[in-house]
């Protein structure tokens, strides 16, 4: 596994600083997480943050940390995203303790505890509409009212549960509400529905059940059944806590977990939500949720970030109860830092326009060494075939140019890199004026050294052989979004941008021929390159842009 080029240490946090006092008081005598996502769509960057902090602390304390899947909504999970979780929480270096769990595993505990709750007189059924319910809720400034069902008796109240489950109900006809207060100002605890009638196939569960227990009355019991000690989610459910707790409290259950929000990664130029995600996806404005454009776990694999750039750059951002935006530009940081200490380099033109050595014969064919790295003699070297015709790029060369431009320009010299010393002779054009070819002379006496009589050649510009290059397209990846903050904008798909992925054709050094997949090279000079998980081959070599040089946008 590559490993970041600086790890900064772990940082305390507010977290942590709990479970030290924890741990200090007995409250706890071991430390039990569990990341908990629902099977609704791939794990984005903001999951990752989760991912290290939850995986991290039962690593850092010697506990545990469970891997499970709150899957309480049928008609919107699938198998597939089940199993893109548990890759990517596996290619982000972390294992799960015990078999994986699913809060379906615990379908016939929770309708035993939803009976309990009815049996003493703290859930009824109600038979009013979906949007019936929304409008007793009331508002933030104004108490909800009573449904007229609220009084049903306990008996009563028994039988139409029962009935719920064996599917005599309609969908939408009745759901079981939990009875709290519906004055209160956390809206979440106006009698929250906790069971409704789904007849829809769960990927676990099959056929067997036709009504589904919500998240916020699952998850809190799901924690207790496991044992877990540090229940750690964002800010968004700060105030469901309070339902968490009342659930936990009004049930028979020896376990009762405490919950901890803090911030969630916001991060510019993308969007963190499934449903936005989902849209890009299910409308074709994406090639799918392991898109390189996508901010998903899957998407920056197959761009070509690692697994150590995004557990330290989760690291840097720390853990806090602060919402704020973090700037894109730290996550690309830390990937070019990785990669600049471990990734190979490698020499690919891009936009390609060939050059003739004339002063070469036909067929001339001399293999030269360069490193695969140049300050890491460990990773070896690499051949070069240097030949009379090579490509360089189009942008390296200029008819006429000022003293500012270290490339090749007409009439003067220019080094290749690894190679020899050569000067452009003349050009040649098509009917449109188009340069098709530099025509130039190399000195034979400047591998490896600067010409002899004390001539300064000062640029040094990359190259590949025209006859042993392999052709390749390359894939030049941008921000997804114009606007830092696209969730701000009025329709977020205003703000796409139409420059975020640019397609080009060109050569790379025959070395890459084969390309392993996701392995990181530096292209000397164009920035860091992986060849693409689905669509590179042998045959049709594709290369994905993970990262350019240095920061293009920052001015």
């Amino acid at each position: 596994m590559s490993e970041a080029a600086t790890v900064t240490p772990t940082p305390s946090n507010f977290i942590r600083q709990i479970i030290d006092k924890d741990l200090a008081e007995g409250k706890h005598t071991s430390v039990h997480t569990r990341f908990p996502p629902e099977p609704n769509g791939y794990l984005h960057i903001g999951h990752a943050k989760s991912i290290c902090l939850n995986f991290g602390i039962a690593l850092d304390y010697q506990g545990q940390c469970n891997l499970r899947f709150d899957d309480t909504n049928p008609e919107r999970e699938d198998i597939d995203y089940v199993n893109s979780i548990k890759q990517d929480v596996n290619w982000l270096g972390f294992t799960w303790d015990g078999d994986v769990c699913y809060s379906s595993n615990y379908f016939d505990t929770l309708y035993d505890y939803a009976v309990e709750l009815i049996k003493k007189g703290l859930a009824y059924v109600d038979k009013l509409s979906p949007d019936e319910i929304r409008e007793y809720r009331g508002t933030l400034k104004e108490p909800g009212k009573n449904s007229p069902y609220r009084d049903t008796p306990v008996e009563e109240n028994l039988a139409l549960f029962e009935q719920m489950k064996n599917g005599e109900m309609a969908e939408g006809s009745c759901c079981l509400r939990a009875k709290i207060d519906m004055s209160s100002p956390v809206m979440c605890m106006r009698d929250p529905v906790i069971y409704r009638v789904k007849f829809a196939h769960h990927h676990q569960t099959g056929d067997k059940w036709c009504i589904y227990p919500m998240y916020d009355f699952t998850h809190c019991i799901s924690d207790a059944l496991e044992g877990i000690t540090h229940s750690l989610c964002t800010l968004e459910f700060q105030d469901n806590r309070q339902l968490y707790d009342w659930v936990l409290d009004n049930i028979t259950i020896d376990c009762q977990p405490r919950q901890y929000e803090f911030s969630r990664l916001n991060l510019e130029y993308t969007v963190m939500s499934k449903r936005k995600l989902n849209s890009l996806v299910t409308e074709g404005l994406v090639s799918g949720w392991n898109d390189p454009r996508m901010p998903t776990i899957a998407g920056l694999r197959r761009r070509g970030y690692t697994p150590a750039s995004i557990r330290e750059f989760c690291k840097r951002i720390g853990v806090t109860k602060q919402e704020n935006m973090v700037e894109i530009g730290m996550l690309e940081a830390v990937i070019r830092e990785d990669l600049e200490h471990n990734a190979p380099r490698a020499m690919a033109v891009i936009d390609p326009v060939k050059l003739v050595i004339t002063n070469l014969d036909e067929g001339h064919q001399e293999l030269l060494k360069a490193p695969a790295h140049p300050k890491d003699e460990s990773m070896g070297e690499r051949e070069l075939p240097f030949t009379r015709e090579i490509y360089i790029d189009r942008a390296d060369f200029r008819e006429e140019a000022n003293k500012k431009y270290k490339r090749l320009v007409l009439g003067k010299e220019v080094r290749l890199r690894n190679a020899y010393v050569v000067r452009a002779d003349e050009v040649i054009k098509d009917a449109d004026g188009e340069i098709t070819e530099i025509r130039c002379s190399y000195d034979p006496e400047t591998l490896g050294k600067n010409p002899a009589d004390g001539r300064k050649v000062k640029g040094v510009i990359h190259w590949v052989s025209a006859t042993h290059s392999k052709p390749a397209e390359f894939r030049i990846y941008d921000r997804l979004f114009t606007e830092a903050n696209p969730g701000a904008a009025e329709d977020f798909h205003s703000v796409l941008n139409p420059e975020s992925l640019v397609i080009k054709k060109g050569f790379v050094e025959p070395s890459l021929a084969s390309a392993e997949a996701e392995k990181a090279y530096q292209f000397e000079r164009e920035g860091y390159f992986c060849a693409d998980s689905v669509d590179s081959s042998a045959d049709s070599l594709v290369f994905n842009r993970t990262v350019a040089l240095r920061d293009t946008w920052g001015g």
